[in-house]
């Protein structure tokens, strides 16, 4: 029973939690901008590419 207490009392589990939370909403918010601007990106990469050869 003393274990529970102190996994309870344990602030590292908020942090470990926060960091996956946070983690996820990066994820999120870099799949919404690849989706958004990933074909003109492709276009802007090709154009640079002709230029250089």
């Amino acid at each position: 029973m003393n274990i529970v207490k102190l996994l309870l009392q344990d602030d590292e589990g908020a942090s470990m939690a926060e960091y996956a939370l946070l983690l996820g909403l990066i994820t999120v918010a870099i799949a919404t901008v690849v989706t958004a601007f990933g074909s003109k990106l492709g276009t802007v990469i090709t154009s640079a590419t002709n230029v250089l050869n």
